[in-house]
């Protein structure tokens, strides 16, 4: 077969496509990843074949072109916006707010794949794909399979708030329905009618265990989560089996990179983990390091390490609930904290305390001396490590993207109708 994987340009949204990619490629099928320009040399470093597709926005640019301000992006680190935040709680959402919610992702869409459509259908009616695979923010994958003829399918990098707050919507029986109509457009362009997979796929890959994720009434194929995380150096001494506990802290490239800092004070957490008997190892940007006053002597601090090799040697982990950082600490096992600050990290976060695997900080005051008790708690408290080792074993029992591979085989011929 031919497969056509497509993704905006950001490494969370990529990453968790790629081992998917090459079991597929490995199985021995054709495939290439379409994404905007500048982000070719992403997917080309990780040994895939990369077709740039239409032209870059850059996401700074695209805050500034709808107008978001510091108190929207507040508002952002509070959690899910309208129309997801419905997901929170279905029984009291609000069709008005949830309308003007889709109104916004419309105006979203425009901003950020606009400039792919034209291209990737240019390409997929060229190239004549079997089976296209697109994370929810890029619906041009749905628009150029469509145009194409071929079966397409949502791969998740996090909670599907997308599908579930998409359920809510329609649960309302009101005609107004920005999204249909979005799509509508394209489909008088490219000769199809709208359907209601263009927003929710004809199937869901989702390579989040079911303690984690909040799921819609659709068809899920379930995956367990294998870590990538770019082009890395794995040091030679985290193969050293460390003295002490070690505790890892890493608040993921977002909150520097879109959200103007972190929602904590770093040297605060420093300071406050100082006198402890633990080796802390945190990861931590150059440029936010050159802020702090002193570096304690428990603690290294690294720009950048290769998560999956630090998770397998770490006793309790600090982070922000991010999927890709969360689950690679959960596949070893190891009690986190989770500080969560955007989108549906809060969402994740609770999930991930509920289970049993660690403590959640949101919607509580965030002070670092909190943080101190509760990685002592993490390290301490048996019931923790017996959750976390719960949780591992879930999502071990996930099938690995190798073994998902005859499953979307014999979904692509039967929603392609029977031809291969």
């Amino acid at each position: 077969m031919r497969i056509l994987f497509t993704t905006a340009n950001q490494g969370s949204m990529f990453q968790p496509m790629v081992p998917l990619a090459w079991a597929l490629r490995t199985a021995g099928h054709e495939v290439v990843v379409a994404t905007q320009p500048d982000f070719v040399e992403e997917v080309t470093q990780a040994g895939l074949t990369a077709v740039p597709a239409g032209r870059q926005v850059d996401p700074r640019r695209l805050l500034v072109a709808m107008q978001v301000t510091e108190d929207m992006l507040e508002e952002a680190r509070e959690g899910l916006h309208p129309p997801y935040d419905a997901v929170e709680d279905p029984s009291s959402a609000d069709w008005e707010s949830m309308l003007t919610g889709y109104v916004d992702d419309v105006e979203r869409c425009r901003y950020e794949i606009f400039s792919m459509i034209g291209g990737l259908v240019e390409f997929a009616k060229s190239w004549q794909p079997d089976l296209v695979i697109w994370e929810p923010f890029t619906y041009a994958g749905a628009i150029a399979a469509k145009a194409c003829g071929a079966a397409h399918a949502r791969l998740l990098f996090g909670a599907d708030v997308y599908g579930r707050a998409r359920e809510i919507f329609r649960g309302f029986g009101q005609a107004e329905d920005p999204l249909a109509k979005w799509f509508a457009s394209y489909g008088r362009k490219y000769g199809f009618d709208f359907t209601e997979d263009l927003i929710t796929g004809d199937f869901t890959i989702d390579p989040m265990p079911a303690s984690l994720q909040c799921e819609a009434d659709l068809n899920y194929l379930h995956m367990r989560n294998v870590p990538y995380g770019g082009v890395a150096i794995a040091p030679w001494w985290l193969e050293i089996k460390p003295e002490k506990p070690r505790v890892a802290l890493t608040m993921g490239l977002t909150a520097t990179g879109h959200f103007a800092g972190y929602t904590i004070d770093i040297q605060d957490v420093l300071d406050a983990l100082a006198d402890l008997d633990v080796e802390l190892y945190a990861t931590v940007p150059e440029d936010e390091q050159e802020k702090l006053r002193s570096i304690p002597e428990n603690a290294l601090l690294m720009p950048y390490i290769p998560l999956h090799a630090l998770a397998s040697t770490c006793s309790v982990a600090i982070n922000h609930a991010g999927v890709g950082t969360l689950s690679t600490f959960a596949l070893h096992g190891v009690p986190q904290l989770t500080l969560p600050y955007h989108f549906d990290e809060p969402l994740i976060g609770r999930r991930f305390a509920a289970t049993g695997a660690g403590l959640n900080m949101h919607g509580i005051p965030i002070d670092a001396d909190t943080i101190r008790a509760n990685v002592l708690r993490l390290l301490e408290e048996p019931s923790f490590t017996e959750g976390a080792a719960r949780l591992r074993d879930e999502m071990h029992a996930l099938p690995t993207p190798n073994q998902l591979v005859g499953e979307l085989e014999a979904l692509t011929v039967k929603h392609r109708g029977g031809a291969s």
